[in-house]
């Protein structure tokens, strides 16, 4: 299966209108974003649980990051609560569920073989920084080569300058609106950019969205 898998062309998605496509486990349903691959596969997707819904224990090859965008998600190791950030390494393993129901943002198969750390960050609780542009803040969430992850959070009216991207940029908004000039996103938009790319943002009424830089495969790469 091939999802927006042509890395060298940009990606969008508005999930609010996507279907909901049911996973082999009952209850789990997912919005896929980006794919390469069947059930083993290289992917970005919007992952719902229903109340009392579980997943089989399972590891993961090349890793899982996630989001926790609502309700509580579980494993053996804890419960993550909306605004968690975790990242579960190469060869990790867990049989996750979730007793309320929840909804992520995952993505599989797509760490660097040595970034071997598990992370676990609770965004409510971590501080934000100043980035340098009035009205804008980050939250690091992870580094690891040329790859970040962080949480941003504009004012309404700021705006972030003409930048590039050399090694590719990911978007998920969380709240708010963005605008590029091209388009208006609204809460639920990913958009996903290829190396190279570049682009400025402005936000009218604010906005607090998930970014990832500097990890794209070259073109049309498969996992």
């Amino acid at each position: 299966m091939r999802v927006n898998a042509d890395f060298a062309a940009p990606a969008f998605e508005r999930t609010s209108g996507m279907d909901w496509v049911p996973s082999p486990t009952a209850g789990v349903e997912r919005r896929m974003l980006d794919r390469v691959g069947d059930e083993v596969a290289r992917a970005t997707s919007l992952v719902r649980y229903a109340p009392q819904s579980r997943f089989p224990e399972h590891t993961h090859g090349k890793g899982e990051e996630f989001l926790v965008l609502e309700g509580v998600f579980a494993d053996e190791h804890g419960e993550y609560p909306a605004g968690t950030y975790v990242r579960n390494p190469p060869g990790s393993s867990h049989a996750p569920a979730s007793p309320g129901g929840c909804v992520l943002l995952v993505k599989l198969r797509q760490f660097a073989d040595d970034d071997t750390a598990r992370v676990v960050v609770d965004t409510h609780a971590a501080e934000w920084e100043a980035t340098g542009i009035e009205g804008v803040e980050r939250l690091r969430l992870h580094a690891h080569g040329s790859e970040r992850v962080a949480l941003y959070r504009m004012a309404s009216g700021s705006r972030v300058p003409e930048h590039e991207h050399p090694a590719g940029e990911e978007v998920f908004l969380i709240e708010g609106g963005l605008s590029d000039g091209e388009r208006e996103y609204v809460a639920g938009d990913w958009l996903r950019l290829p190396p190279g790319s570049g682009h400025a943002v402005s936000s009218e009424a604010g906005a607090v969205f998930w970014v990832k830089t500097g990890h794209l495969p070259p073109a049309d790469a498969a996992a």
